[in-house]
């Protein structure tokens, strides 16, 4: 379980997270609660950057809970993750713009991302979101996110990824898709409305692929 005891993250805040899974060992991490990127000052970045590396045979859940942006928000977030030949990983970055129960909105702002998957040194896998200015204008546009505040890209790396392909579409919502890259490697993303809408359509999927061991923190 990890814990920010500062809150949140805001302008010039720099978190570093790194974790390592030994030969044949399976390690699950997750938060105590939401992280929540605060209003920063002109100029200043916060920054928030996690390593993880998996050995052989070993096995790693990386299971943040969702990420809130707040308005006039500062982050750069970046995941790397490198993987032995035979190692799996389960990977979920749950993303919240403003939280519409609470009137939020995010017209202003700056986000960052990148993700990164490395097998034994070779990249596999890379995505990248940036998100400037007005995000709540950018997410309504049609073919960016049709309106939608909240999102999850979800990682799967394991032989049975092919095997996962149909059961998981048959549980994805409207707003959503998945597809298998190679043989072992699964990608899934996951468009809604807000959080709450975010964790009904992403706890039965999470349940399936971590068979059933989930952290309670997830519940809602």
């Amino acid at each position: 379980m990890l814990i920010n005891t500062a809150g949140g993250i805001t302008g010039g805040d720099d978190m570093r997270i790194t974790a390592g899974v030994g030969a044949g060992a399976a390690l699950s991490l997750t938060t105590q609660t939401a992280e929540r990127a605060y209003r920063a000052q002109p100029g200043e970045v916060g920054q928030l950057q996690t390593k993880l590396n998996v050995a052989a045979g070993g096995h790693v859940n990386w299971l943040p809970q969702e990420t809130i942006l707040f308005q006039s928000c500062a982050l750069s977030r970046r995941l790397d993750v490198d993987l032995a030949p035979d190692a799996t990983a389960l990977l979920v970055e749950p993303l919240v713009f403003g939280r519409l129960a609470m009137g939020e909105t995010v017209t202003q702002g700056r986000f960052h991302d990148r993700i990164v998957l490395r097998r034994n040194g070779t990249e596999l896998y890379r995505d990248a979101m940036r998100f400037d200015g007005d995000m709540q204008a950018q997410l309504d546009r049609p073919h960016v996110a049709a309106g939608a505040r909240a999102l999850v890209s979800v990682i799967y790396v394991a032989p049975d990824a092919r095997g996962q392909l149909a059961p998981l579409r048959a549980m994805l919502p409207p707003q959503a898709g998945t597809s298998v890259i190679g043989d072992d490697l699964l990608l899934l993303r996951i468009l809604a409305a807000d959080a709450y809408e975010l964790r009904r359509s992403l706890i039965p999927i999470l349940n399936r692929l971590t068979q059933g061991t989930l952290p309670r923190c997830w519940m809602i």
